[in-house]
Order: C-alpha cells, then structure tokens, then sequence
C-alpha cells in the first residue's frame, strides 16, 4: 500500500477517479503476495502491481471496466505450469483480484494511520450478494468501527478484523450468510501494520552500511549509542531516528514489539549486554550480536550470570547474519539484513 500512496495523492489532486486492484489469495507460486496492489486510472496511468505479463494488462482492461460501470469485479487467474512465464505466474501459480472503486474517505483515514504508524485492518465483501460486494468495514488502532456490510455480518466482520490483527496477517474468510440470503458470503480481510523496525546499538562503520539496506528494504530505522562522536547526525544522515542514551534508556524510548529486529554491533560488553538483557526477553522478533563464537560463548556466559534463562539466550542470533563470507562492512551488513529478513519470514 504505501508504494502507491505518491501516485495515488497526485491523482486525486489531479481529480482523476482510481480503481484500485488488490491480490486476496493466492495458490502455487506467485509473484505478488497477498495484499499487493495496483492502482490505475482512465488515462491509462498505473502504480503497483499484482502480478506481471498479460495478467496486470487483464487486471488494468476490467479496471477501466469498474472504472466506468462502478461495480467491483473479483478475477481468476490460473495457468498450467508450461504457459506461466507467458502471463507472469511462475510455476503454474494462481490468483484472485479484487478490483474496485477507491473509496476516498477509507482511504484518507488509512493513509493517516499509514503516516501515524497505526495498525488497521479492513474487511471487504469480494464474494456474494451483488448489493454486498465491495462493501467495508475497518478498524484502526482499536477505535471504532468505520462503515458497515449489512445483512447482520457487521459483527462478525468486526471480530475478523480483530484477530487479524492480534495475528498480524491477511486472509480470506467465509462470513455466516448475510440475514436476506442463503448464499454464502466471502471476504477479505487485509491488516496494514505500522513498518518494521531495525534497532541498531552502536553506530559504528557496519551501522552506516546496515542503516541504508535497511530503510530502502522498507523498515524504520533506530541507531543507539550514548557516545556523540558515533551517534551523530553527520555519520547517520539517512537514519529514521538517533539516540544518544544507554541501551536501557533507549528502549524504554523506543518501546520493543514483535515489528522490532534488535542488532548488537559494538562488541563492546558495556553496551551490548544491557542492550541484550531488554531485548533478549522482548517481543522483537529478531535479537543478533556482534562477534565471533568465542566471544559468543564469553558473552553467554555473562548473560546466564546476570539471570537471563537457557530460553532467552537460544533467542539470540550470533554469530550475527547469514554465512555469505562476508567480509568488508557493507558485506557484514547484508548478511545481518538477509538474516532479519530470513527470521521475520520463518525460513530460519
């Protein structure tokens, strides 16, 4: 969602009407996940994408089609594995689309939780009743629900929207009938989350490297070290966020949650072990330090001492990032961000 934000903002202030396409399931292998988006007007102007080869251009025609008709369309696509680098489905892989209206006033209210960092889930009707489809509710950050199905689905829609995002991931669900008809209604359920943090303690030359793959990889960047000379804007131009306080201080700060990667880079025990005895026990979903195994071990050790238990410490990634033989800084770096990256995904 956020990369077509730019487009989508200058569109509108152009008055242009904007259908907006959304992938909801996927089978095989595709290209796009769940959730990915491409936004299209009349002119032909086209921002995202949902999948490749002759698919966007089948999503952008039945675009220009809800474009004139109003009516949202939910498309198929699926191909035997010979034909699929011919319309962009590798493998023989399968989707559905989701083509609608945007609705401006939803739009405005996620685009600000967007820019907030506010986590919001929407549920949308993309199957059933023609008086249904396309029909919202959302919620943002735990407020009130916004719009409505009808047909006595708001209820269960609200507690969709709920647990999609205590689960933090979006799906496609069968709601109970609507109250008028026997016909089953499906919808999606899309949660946007606030982006994903990359805390880094200690600013050193690996930090600067680390700093820059991070932000362009989408994630928020936090860089924490007490001393000036290494905290300083003039080393980390492009970093989201500087603080120039103890570890312990910094976190309070910051506040850690299963969206934070937490990397250690100082090799200094000063630092580095109160920086580990908040994350270690932390929501964060990735925790790694600095050093090699023998410093690993010593540090282990330290830690087990200072109360942290056998199941904190098997948290802890270190030697840090993916063995890819790296050696210089900006090597170092990318081995660190394709291992946050591996853990965030479930491949490691």
């Amino acid at each position: 969602m956020r990369d077509i934000l730019p487009d989508i903002d200058r569109w509108r202030a152009q008055g242009q009407p904007i259908a907006l396409a959304t992938v909801i399931q996927t089978w095989g292998s595709a290209p796009r996940g769940v959730g990915a988006k491409m936004a299209l007007t009349p002119a032909g102007e086209i921002a995202g994408s949902v999948s490749g080869g002759c698919v966007e251009g089948a999503v952008f025609e039945a675009g220009v089609q809800t474009l004139k008709s109003g009516r949202p369309q939910l498309l198929h696509f699926g191909v035997a594995d010979e034909t699929a680098w011919e319309v962009g489905l590798a493998c023989g892989g399968t989707i559905e689309v989701f083509i609608e209206l945007l609705d401006v006033d939803l739009y405005d209210r996620l685009r600000a939780a967007l820019m907030e960092e506010r986590p919001a889930a929407t549920v949308t009707v993309v199957r059933g009743p023609a008086d249904l489809l396309g029909r919202k509710i959302a919620l943002i950050d735990g407020g009130e629900p916004w719009g409505g199905l009808g047909g006595g689905l708001g209820e269960a829609a609200v507690e969709a929207a709920r647990a999609a995002l205590a689960e933090g991931r979006s799906g496609r669900l069968t709601l109970a009938s609507a109250a008028f008809t026997a016909e089953p209604v499906e919808a999606f359920v899309e949660v946007l989350l606030p982006s994903p943090r990359l805390v880094i303690v200690g600013g050193v030359h690996i930090a600067i490297a680390l700093t820059a793959i991070a932000r362009t990889l989408g994630y928020r960047t936090i860089v924490v070290d007490p001393r000036r000379a290494f905290g300083s804007e003039v080393r980390f131009p492009h970093a989201d966020r500087l603080i120039q306080a103890w570890p312990e201080e910094a976190f309070a700060q910051i506040g850690l949650t299963r969206l934070t990667a937490v990397v250690m880079l100082t090799h200094d025990p000063k630092l580095d072990d109160p920086a580990l005895k908040v994350a270690l026990p932390s929501p964060a979903f990735y925790v790694g330090a600095l050093g090699s195994r023998s410093t690993q071990a010593r540090r282990r050790k330290r830690l087990l001492e200072a109360g942290l238990t056998e199941a904190q410490l098997a948290r802890l990634r270190g030697p840090i990032g993916l063995d890819i033989g790296a050696q210089t800084p900006e090597e170092i770096a990318l081995a660190v961000m394709a291992e946050v990256i591996a853990v965030r995904n479930g491949r490691v």
